[in-house]
């Protein structure tokens, strides 16, 4: 694992969250889920990854999302959340807001169709990152930027439109290991030296329930591992108690569960990043890394579908940016020969090309109330895949 070497102020900042974690261990008994380690490890105030205040998206930071590569993604969405918001309420959460581009150039988009939502909330775990998202707000659209609020958790009620691009993926897993003498939740525990170590146990209790929904043969030999996403079902549900009308647009990279658990992924999609590189160590420079795991999208159904939602479509990132109109708003954003257009034209082949993200991201949409078919999902919707 070639990586590069972290600053030494970053280092010290990865060994005071290491302590922590240890300590929280050793107050556990000698063991903790990884979803308990992977939580602290990004959320732990001012030391996890996303709480820490270093750098994470964009070509200085560890990883691109699709609203750094274009503001055509954002444009291409505001024509579904504009959907989304006249058949309900003119408002929009964004969960997970990032460098705060997304809000931007859905607001401008937004303003251009006429559209402007009342009110834009932001769900943000990172204080750093609502200062990142402030500034980029009154820098890209100042005009806009009062109609923009921070939320600390759900609202009680909500009617509107719900954005979460690239959250799901980084919710807590339960990481689970099937073998031929049975199914172990697999977590972290400390060796004779003090160091992070894997170490198993039988599952118990609602995941153990959880296991056995999904009904996967124990292995003749060797092991199968694999991730539960418990915390991304629960916060559906929540979302589903509070959403009166309105519908709720999920991205991220995942499968439905019968590619999930192919017997191929038997290592699980557990990966790490750090400046670009994917790794697959989460003990590496706690804090210092993003962990993540693909998202079981027949999880996210079910749990919308058990909590009283309507599963209003399910297609790759592809599929729906085409319906959502990405190209003419491609068309409109400079001639064609022009090298902006150019710039353009390659950003949307690697939001929509199926060796890039257009096949690997899906999108999902939950919702209550929405009387008519969403136009992101009217070609390629997968539903029957879940």
């Amino acid at each position: 694992m070639n990586l590069p070497q972290p600053s030494a102020e970053a280092l010290a900042q990865s060994d005071r969250l290491v302590a922590r974690l240890q300590s929280q261990i050793d107050a556990a008994g000698g063991w903790v889920s990884f979803a308990t380690y992977m939580a602290d490890a990004l959320y732990t105030p001012g030391l996890g990854y996303y709480s820490g205040g270093a750098r994470k998206f964009g070509p200085g930071g560890d990883f691109i999302t699709a609203p750094e590569l274009t503001p055509l993604f954002g444009q291409a969405l505001a024509n579904q959340v504009k959907q989304i918001m006249d058949l309900s309420a003119p408002h929009i959460i964004e969960a997970g807001a990032g460098t705060g581009l997304l809000a931007a150039d859905l607001l401008l988009e937004l303003e251009h169709l006429g559209a402007v939502p009342e009110t834009y909330g932001i769900l943000e775990v990172s204080g750093e990152l609502r200062e990142r998202q402030f500034a980029t707000l009154a820098e890209k659209a100042p005009h806009l930027a009062a109609r923009v609020h921070w939320l600390d958790g759900l609202p009680e009620r909500y009617s509107g439109a719900v954005v979460a691009n690239e959250v799901l993926d980084v919710m807590p897993v339960h990481l689970i290991a099937w073998r031929a003498d049975g199914v172990f939740e697999r977590g972290v525990s400390l060796d004779a030296a003090g160091q992070f170590a894997w170490a198993d146990r039988p599952v118990s209790g609602k995941l153990a329930e959880a296991v056995a929904a999904l009904d996967l043969p124990l292995p003749d030999e060797g092991e199968y591992v694999s991730e539960l996403n418990l915390a991304g079902r629960a916060w559906v549900a929540e979302w589903a108690a509070r959403l009166e009308q309105g519908a709720m647009i999920l991205i991220d990279y995942g499968y439905p569960r019968a590619e999930y658990y192919l017997d191929s992924r038997s290592t699980g999609t557990l990966l790490c990043y750090f400046r670009h590189h994917a790794h697959g160590d989460p003990f590496k420079w706690p804090g210092l890394n993003d962990i993540t795991a693909f998202v079981d999208f027949t999880a996210v159904a079910e749990a919308g579908f058990d909590a009283g939602l309507d599963v209003l479509g399910y297609t790759d990132q592809a599929n729906f940016l085409f319906n959502s109109g990405v190209l003419a708003c491609l068309a409109r954003r400079a001639p064609e020969e022009s090298a902006d257009y150019i710039r353009a034209a390659k950003a949307v082949q690697r939001l929509t090309g199926p060796h890039e993200m257009g096949e690997l991201f899906k999108v999902i949409a939950l919702g209550r109330g929405i009387a008519q078919p969403l136009l992101g999902f009217l070609r390629g919707d997968r539903l029957h895949a879940l």
